[in-house]
């Protein structure tokens, strides 16, 4: 009996390990890639010019190409910031369709007639200082960006914008790991809402990566970012040996998204 019993446990346990073993895996999605456009500008009259180009022109244009959810944000209190810029983010699926996305201004008829003022702008009147692009590719621990749900007015969020810089590209990739392993759990946990994390394939400022996080307002944030101190997780992993050193320069900026933001 004690044999039969013990034999009757045995086929159990292996059927359990079976069952276990034939349940799929969840797969995750595919990771996107971002490219992140920042204009410079000067003043208020370059503002209303881009405002005027991008939310009647560039970003239908981009809806028509199937990039549903583009983020156009601007410099905190950007009328009276020493640097005044406007950032525009664009999540794709693939490289392919990244490229072709660069091609509109030649290729979307209606461009050339809703953003006339910015195409044809003369020499001595530009609608923009400089303009900078970041390409990116989203980290393998939040491979999808997320739009970011709020019961709170767009005028009132505050969206955190940080690079993260290191001094070698060994240390880079150790940051990063930290992220995927460590980091982006506490994020989620939290409820800091970030938008997306990006290693940066193509930029001025490498090795580098850059996230996004956001915040009702500028006083959620500072109760998120206290938190996050806080969290006994984050205390244990920043002592970690294996984690010293991976930052060399973090630049943090503050942004406000655009009235006709998508993000």
């Amino acid at each position: 009996m004690k044999h039969k019993s013990l034999f009757l446990c045995c086929i159990a346990m292996l059927f359990c390990t079976l069952s276990t073993a034939a349940k799929p895996l969840t797969k995750q999605p595919p990771r996107e890639f971002y490219q992140l456009l920042i204009y410079h500008i000067k003043d208020k009259a370059q503002e209303t010019r881009m405002d005027k180009f991008l939310s009647e022109a560039y970003l239908p244009a981009l809806h028509r190409a199937g990039i549903k959810a583009v983020g156009v944000f601007k410099t905190l209190n950007i009328d009276t910031a020493r640097e005044k810029k406007i950032y525009v983010f664009m999540p794709f699926k693939s490289l392919a369709a990244f490229h072709k996305t660069t091609k509109l201004l030649e290729t979307d008829k209606q461009i050339a007639a809703k953003g006339a003022d910015y195409l044809n702008a003369a020499y001595n009147d530009a609608p923009y200082i400089r303009i900078e692009s970041i390409l990116m590719e989203a980290f393998s621990g939040m491979p999808v960006m997320k739009k970011p749900v709020f019961d709170t007015p767009k005028s009132e969020r505050v969206y955190e914008f940080r690079s993260y810089e290191s001094a070698t590209e060994k240390l880079y990739r150790n940051k990063v790991a930290m992220f995927d392993k460590e980091e982006v759990e506490i994020f989620d946990r939290i409820g800091s809402q970030p938008v997306f994390y990006g290693e940066v394939l193509s930029g001025s400022r490498m090795p580098n990566l850059i996230y996004m996080t956001t915040y009702s307002n500028m006083e959620s944030r500072m109760a998120h970012w206290k938190t996050f101190s806080d969290d006994p997780k984050w205390k244990r992993v920043s002592a970690m040996p294996e984690y010293q050193h991976n930052v060399s320069k973090n630049d943090t900026r503050f942004l406000v998204p655009a009235d006709y933001s998508d993000i």
